[in-house]
C-alpha cells in the first residue's frame, strides 16, 4: 500500500483560470489500478463550505485523467472534466438553502483539490491526503476595470474590458432577488463587451423607501452606456435573466430610447406580470403567490402564477413591435417561471405577426431556473427573498444536476456566440 501512494503528483492545468474555462485535472505517479478519491473543496464568501468529489481507478501507467477516465462514484458519475466543479454541494451538516454566489468580483475562488487513498465518501476533513494544489478561478480577466456607477440615480457596476475601444456593450438584469450581482458582467467584459449591471430591485426614495421605478430608469441606463466614449452607441444589447428577461421584453417592445442591437433573454415570460409600475415587487408576489404552492418538502413552487398563459394579448406584452433579434434560453424543469411554455407561445405570436426570423429559442431538457455561467454548481433550491417583502421562503428552482450543467455550458457558449455575431458583425439585419 506504501508504494501504491509514493508521492503521486497531483497538476491542475491552468492552475489560473477564468471560471468560464475548463481546466485538467491528472494524477501520475501511481501504481496501475489504484482506487483514490479526487476531491474538491471551497469556502464561499458567506463562510460555507462546498465540495464535490469523484472515485476512480489508475489505468496501466498510473495515471488518472479526469478529461478522460470515468468516475466510477461520488458526486458525479462517467467522464465529466468539469464534474468537480458543478457537482459542489454545501459539505454535510451546513446550514440549508444554500446558493453559491461570486460577490467580490475581484478576487478569485480558491478551489482546494486533493487526492485520497481509496474510495471515501465522507468526513474528509478527518481523513489525510497524499497530494493537494490549489486552483484559482477568476472572474475578472487581467485588465478589465470595475466602475461603481451611482450618476443620475442608477445602482449599478460598469466593467470595461482592456484597451482603447470602442467596444459593444450589454445591459445585465437579473431578477427579483435584488442585490447588485456582478459576475457575469465581470465575465462578459472578459470577452471583450462593456457591461453594466444595473440594480434595479432595491433603489430607494429620499425617505428610504423603495423606488418603484418605470421604464425611464432604464432608459437612463441604456443612455449612459451609449454615451460612454469607449463604447459603440449602435451596437448596445441586453441580457436579463429571469424578472429582468421580462424586463427586457418589455423594454425593447416599448421604448422608444432603448431600441437594443439584439436581446438575450433567460428563464422569463412575455406574461404582463404588473398593471402599475414596472417594477413593483409587493404587487407582483402578491399575483403570483396566489397561484404558487408548496412540495412535500415546502418548497415554493411559482411556475403556474402565469399559466396557462393567456389567450387575451392584453396579457402579454406585444411582440410585433420588436425589432431586433431575440435569444431565449429555457429550461424544461423550471418550476419557478413557465419559461418553456412562454417560449411556444412568443414563438406562435411572433410566427402570426411575421417576425418570427428574429427568434431563436434554446431549450434544455432537465435544466431548471438559474441557468448561469458554467460549470457553476447546480441550484435546484434555495432560500430567497424577493425584493420588497420581509419574506423568505425556500423556493424551488427546478433542475437535475447533470442535465442542467450541461445546460449551463452549452447555453453560455452560443450567448458569447450569439452577442458576437450581432455585436461584433459588420452587418446587421
Amino acid at each position: 500500500m506504501i508504494r501504491q501512494f509514493l508521492r503521486p503528483l497531483l497538476s491542475v492545468r491552468p492552475l489560473r483560470c477564468m471560471v468560464d474555462e475548463r481546466f485538467d485535472v491528472r494524477v501520475q505517479g501511481l501504481q496501475p489500478g489504484v482506487r483514490v478519491t479526487l476531491h474538491a473543496l471551497l469556502r464561499s464568501e458567506d463562510g460555507d463550505f462546498w465540495e464535490a468529489f469523484g472515485h476512480y481507478v489508475s489505468d496501466e501507467t498510473g495515471h488518472i485523467k479526469v478529461s478522460k477516465d470515468p468516475s466510477l462514484g461520488g458526486s458525479y458519475d462517467g467522464v465529466e472534466p468539469m464534474g468537480l466543479l458543478w457537482s459542489m454541494k454545501p459539505i454535510p451538516g451546513s446550514r440549508t438553502g444554500l446558493r453559491l454566489r461570486k460577490k467580490d468580483v475581484q478576487a478569485p475562488t480558491n478551489v482546494h483539490i486533493s487526492v485520497y487513498k481509496d474510495h471515501l465518501t465522507q468526513a474528509f476533513q478527518e481523513k489525510p491526503h497524499v497530494a493537494s494544489v490549489v486552483a484559482q478561478q477568476w472572474y475578472m480577466a487581467p485588465g478589465v476595470q470595475r466602475v461603481d456607477v451611482t450618476q443620475k440615480g442608477l445602482m449599478g457596476t460598469l466593467f470595461i474590458p482592456p484597451g482603447p475601444g470602442p467596444f459593444p456593450a450589454v445591459l445585465d438584469l437579473w431578477g427579483g432577488g435584488g442585490g447588485l450581482v456582478e459576475y457575469r458582467s465581470s465575465l462578459l467584459a472578459s470577452r471583450g463587451y462593456i457591461s453594466l449591471s444595473l440594480e434595479y430591485c432595491a433603489p430607494l426614495d429620499n425617505s428610504g423607501k423603495l423606488r418603484h421605478l418605470g421604464i425611464d430608469y432604464f432608459e437612463t441606463a441604456i443612455t449612459m452606456l451609449r454615451e460612454h466614449p469607449q463604447v459603440c452607441p449602435d451596437r448596445v444589447a441586453i441580457l436579463g435573466l429571469s424578472y429582468g428577461a421580462f424586463l427586457t421584453i418589455y423594454m425593447t417592445a416599448y421604448s422608444s430610447v432603448i431600441k437594443p442591437r439584439c436581446i438575450v433573454c433567460i428563464s422569463g415570460s412575455h406574461v404582463l406580470l404588473v398593471s402599475g409600475p414596472l417594477v413593483d415587487f409587493p404587487g407582483m408576489i402578491s399575483n403570483m403567490t396566489k397561484k404558487s404552492y408548496y412540495d412535500k418538502y415546502q418548497r415554493q413552487i411559482w411556475r403556474d402564477s402565469l399559466l396557462p398563459i393567456p389567450d387575451d394579448l392584453s396579457k402579454k406584452i406585444e411582440l410585433n413591435r420588436i425589432e431586433c433579434p431575440i435569444l431565449l434560453i429555457v429550461g424544461e424543469d423550471d418550476q419557478n417561471c413557465p419559461a418553456s411554455e412562454s417560449a411556444d407561445d412568443m414563438k406562435l405570436m411572433m410566427e402570426q405577426d411575421g417576425n418570427s426570423h428574429l427568434l431563436t429559442v434554446l431549450s434544455y431538457p432537465g435544466a431548471g431556473h438559474l441557468i448561469e455561467p458554467p460549470y457553476t454548481p447546480h441550484c435546484q433550491a434555495s432560500n430567497f427573498m424577493l425584493a420588497g417583502t420581509r419574506t423568505k421562503e425556500m423556493v424551488l428552482w427546478g433542475g437535475q444536476t447533470e442535465t442542467h450543467s450541461r445546460a449551463q455550458e452549452d447555453a453560455w457558449h452560443k450567448i458569447l456566440a450569439f452577442l458576437e455575431q450581432q455585436l461584433y458583425s459588420n452587418t446587421h439585419d
